[in-house]
């Protein structure tokens, strides 16, 4: 069988590309972790920018361990997916990292609307610097 692990320039700009992303955090021994979807920002080289609620179970775990996994992935054939794992920097809302979020996601049209939708005040910023990276990318079956 081939080797399906992505280089790292394949890799990051995979993760870089605007997909779903599925946060896992730890919870207390013998728990499963929690794992949810989340939009993202993420440039090679770089840290996951994530926001989520200020009062969210997400930030609660995360403050009392600051560490989490994303998954990213593709639905089609061949199917790729990467997961990173790092240390956590929880930090104030930021609107532009929100706006910046939403923007990649969501049409032009909605943008507006779904950033009125919410208080940015309920939020916080995240980021995750990568410290161990696994793939799998099956498009590399010889």
């Amino acid at each position: 069988m081939s080797d399906l692990t992505m280089p790292a320039d394949v890799r990051e700009a995979f993760v870089a590309d605007p997909r779903v992303g599925v946060l896992s955090i730890a919870r207390a021994a013998g728990a499963a972790p929690l794992s949810t979807p989340v939009w993202y920002l993420y440039e090679p080289g770089g840290e996951v920018i994530i926001n989520i609620g200020r009062d969210s179970e997400k930030a609660r775990l995360l403050d009392a361990s600051p560490t989490a996994s994303m998954c990213v992935q593709t639905e089609t054939l061949p199917y790729r997916f990467v997961t990173l794992s790092g240390p956590v920097e929880v930090g104030p809302p930021d609107e532009d990292v929100r706006r910046a979020i939403a923007a990649r996601y969501l049409p032009a049209d909605r943008l507006e609307g779904y950033l009125a939708s919410g208080d940015p005040d309920m939020s916080i910023t995240i980021r995750i610097a990568p410290t161990s990276w696994f793939t799998n990318d099956y498009s590399r079956i010889a």
